[in-house]
């Protein structure tokens, strides 16, 4: 063991140094062959090698005491630092431009193997979008697919939830150290992925969410995957970003249509016009993958579908009729039913009541299934 936590500290004194991502670690890899010898080669030959001043010094003059911190991290159970030589590190994730050159992992490193889908989408989701992607999560795992996401809130966590109950893996890549969970009231999930799966980052312990730490994190997302699910989002989501970066990585890219009243659908919308996979059931994706993956069918993972729905009263059923998919105000009801405000008020917090509706932002319903 101590061996093996001695041949890690050049590769943490390099993951350390400042201004050296992935794309210049590699270069030096190129030039002086292994972690060992870029630490050895000298202050002239790094900086002949291009590196700035800071870089270099920090090669030469490491801080020891956060690199024993990371090397103490990892002596706890179930954690692990995979370099990008450790056989565990991931096939998938090693074929991208400039990964990372090493993995902090939190579970079970063997998983990371694993066939996965990466499901991503909004932050704000609608109550039906969140059904989707926990349904979906559900039936795919059961199947035999690792589920990987962000631990976000809205999607990602629904897609996570949605493996976990399916009896599948689930993956969290995370934009902080992982001796943190962000955000913290996903502390109970997280600790879940740990035991069904793994939390990954390719940050240290202690590294707080900083906003540029997450475009960094979507590629690894996308990269661990062989194919990313967007379930809703908005044109300017961080979700967009993985699925463009899952194309640049010559993965597939699949999206679930939505309203075009919903404008947590146009982001899927925007997808599905630069060629997206367009995906209405689980089976889709399935069908897509085809030989990509194999699969090991377990019980309960059958297609999700919605259950039907029981006799209403004749003015319950109207307003039903007059609520969609899409988040729908009450003054919209009011104006397709003709009944009172009152009256639909009243008869929409049954409606919630029952399970038939759900209520979204601004005071907006919309039907659950």
């Amino acid at each position: 063991m101590a061996e093996e936590q001695e041949s890690l500290r050049p590769w943490l004194v390099l993951h350390r140094a400042p201004y050296l991502g992935p794309a210049t670690f590699h270069s030096l890899i190129e030039r002086f062959g292994s972690p060992g010898k870029i630490l050895g080669a000298g202050r002239a030959a790094l900086s002949a090698a291009g590196l700035r001043e800071e870089t270099v010094a920090a090669l030469l003059s490491p801080d020891e005491a956060a690199i024993d911190a990371d090397l103490a991290w990892a002596t706890q159970p179930r954690a692990h630092i995979l370099t990008l030589t450790d056989p565990r590190y991931p096939a998938r994730l090693r074929e991208i431009s400039a990964p990372p050159l090493l993995l902090y992992v939190f579970g079970d490193p063997d998983c990371l193997g694993l066939p996965q889908l990466a499901m991503v989408g909004s932050r704000s989701p609608t109550p039906s979008g969140q059904e989707t992607a926990q349904e979906f999560a559900r039936h795919l795992a059961g199947i035999g697919l690792t589920i990987t996401s962000g631990l976000a809130l809205g999607i990602d966590a629904a897609s996570h939830r949605g493996a976990l109950k399916g009896g599948g893996y689930s993956i969290a890549v995370v934009g902080t150290g992982l001796d943190r969970v962000y955000p913290a009231r996903h502390r109970e999930l997280a600790h879940e992925i740990a035991t069904q799966g793994a939390l990954v980052s390719e940050f240290a312990p202690g590294m707080p969410p900083l906003a540029a730490n997450f475009p960094r994190r979507n590629r690894i997302i996308s990269g661990l995957s062989v194919g990313t699910l967007v379930v809703e989002a908005a044109p300017q989501s961080g979700s967009l970003i993985t699925a463009r970066l899952a194309l640049e990585q010559g993965r597939e890219v699949f999206a679930v249509p939505g309203s075009i009243h919903n404008p947590q659908a146009r982001g899927c919308h925007q997808l599905l016009r630069q060629g997206a996979k367009l995906v209405e059931t689980a089976q889709d994706v399935v069908e897509e993958l085809g030989s990509l993956v194999a699969y090991t069918p377990t019980a309960g993972t059958e297609e999700p579908v919605c259950d039907t729905v029981p006799e209403l009263d004749v003015e319950y059923q109207k307003v039903l009729e007059c609520i969609g998919h899409e988040p729908t105000s009450v003054d919209t009801v009011v104006e397709r039913s003709g009944l009172t405000a009152d009256a639909v008020c009243s008869m929409l917090l049954v409606l919630e009541l029952q399970g038939f509706v759900a209520a979204t932002t601004g005071g907006h319903y919309c039907q659950t299934c």
